[in-house]
């Protein structure tokens, strides 16, 4: 079993930053397969950001220079920082842990609303 805890997640305005954290817990084999994905209302949820087999970074388009995806070994935590956030963020942000294909994870979602 694996759990994942979300936190950083709040109002702000457009153009400001927020950093969330996933802990990850349980049988995590390597925390590079954690990432974040995001829903938008009424969108279908979207990898926001992960880390490649060769342990590099991976971004959508609509968030390269803005997000970066780091993480802490040692704590077993994955960090998103978002900056320069515009209205489109606005979404419920998952963390998600992949064991294997169509074998996931899920934390419980935090919510960003970033206001014009």
């Amino acid at each position: 079993q694996v759990q994942l805890v979300e936190s950083g997640g709040g109002l702000v305005q457009a153009g400001g930053s927020l950093r969330l954290s996933c802990a990850a817990s349980g049988s995590i084999f390597s925390i590079n397969n954690v990432g974040w994905y995001r829903r938008a209302p009424g969108k279908q949820r979207e990898l926001v950001a992960g880390f490649t087999s060769g342990g590099r970074t991976d971004y959508a388009d609509s968030v390269k220079g803005r997000f970066t995806i780091s993480r802490d070994t040692a704590k077993n935590t994955v960090y998103l920082q978002m900056n320069s956030l515009k209205p489109e963020d606005t979404a419920v942000y998952y963390c998600n842990y992949r064991v294997s294909v169509g074998n996931n994870y899920w934390g419980q979602g935090t919510q960003v609303t970033v206001s014009s």
